[in-house]
């Protein structure tokens, strides 16, 4: 089904607005409460507030770079086990169709909806680039990804993140043991998986390299216990993620862990995301040839 509703930028919206949907997708306000709130401004703009969470919602055929049939890639779903999780992890296994080299493996970490097509085309994205790519869906327990960002970000909240995280741990040590592999892990995430990207690095000395998008700080007392290199980035007008910044990075300078960390001035939380209207076409286009940089001086050779 073609998606025909006009492709729109942050600009186009309120900030209140943006700022609401934030909170709308963390699941820190309800779609009654969005609704509500965002009807104050929906006069100003020509639309009702219906239409303009339809406008901000995620047009996923539209922003599609890679297809999945694309002759440079093969893919196949995959299921692992995961003994202190929920028993299994299925994922989306990406790779390149023809290469003679072991290759290094990245993990990709979706936001709170699980492995909806976005996330699938940031593995294939990285295929193309010539990485192995493993994209678990956390969802895998629950059915999956429904197909509806409501909905998955309904079922999101029903996970044991104990169990979920002990998911993306199983999932971190096949990826760095599939037969492909050189044996070096990087991992990349955004949102919530930019989150899980700092528990891994704090929980797995093997993970080589990692790249959180906007994503919570770890516990600081755990810390010390990062082997990674990081490249950390932050969107300038994210103040909920950018606030425990500060703290993070005495904590990762106090233990000597190699990083670097940027904030993009201006852009909302979610601009590497280019479904969305939060996508910043400048600032995604930097962030990832710096992520690829890492990747490729970190985990090849």
């Amino acid at each position: 089904m073609s998606d025909n509703r006009k492709r729109t930028e942050a600009s186009d919206f309120h900030p209140e607005v943006l700022r609401l949907f934030d909170k709308y997708v963390h699941g820190l306000l309800p779609r009654r409460g969005f609704l509500k709130g965002a009807g104050a401004y929906a006069a100003v703009s020509g639309a009702t507030a219906v239409e303009l969470l339809d406008a901000l919602n995620p047009r996923f055929a539209a922003a599609q770079k890679i297809a999945p049939t694309d002759p440079r890639i093969v893919t196949e779903y995959v299921e692992i086990d995961s003994p202190l999780g929920y028993g299994k992890v299925r994922g989306l296994l990406a790779g390149p169709a023809k290469t003679e080299d072991k290759l290094p493996v990245i993990l990709v970490i979706h936001e709170n909806r699980g492995l909806n097509p976005h996330i699938e085309d940031i593995a294939r994205r990285l295929a193309v680039d010539n990485f192995i790519a493993f994209a678990p869906d956390a969802l895998f327990p629950l059915g999956g990804y429904p197909g509806d960002e409501d909905h998955a970000r309904e079922l999101f909240t029903k996970l044991d993140q104990t169990k979920t995280r002990e998911d993306f741990i199983a999932a971190a040590r096949y990826a760095q043991s599939l037969p492909g592999g050189n044996g070096k892990l990087g991992s990349v995430g955004f949102c919530y998986g930019g989150g899980i990207v700092n528990f891994l690095a704090e929980r797995l000395p093997s993970l080589a390299a990692g790249a959180p998008f906007y994503g919570a700080a770890p516990p600081l007392d755990q810390v010390a216990a990062i082997k990674a290199e990081l490249l950390l980035n932050f969107a300038g007008k994210d103040d909920r993620i950018n606030a425990a910044w500060p703290a993070y990075e005495a904590a990762l300078q106090q233990a000597g862990v190699k990083y670097q960390a940027f904030i993009y001035p201006g852009v909302e939380h979610g601009f590497n995301n280019d479904t969305t209207p939060r996508f910043d076409e400048v600032a995604a286009k930097l962030a990832w040839e710096r992520t690829l940089a890492l990747f490729n001086r970190t985990l090849r050779g």
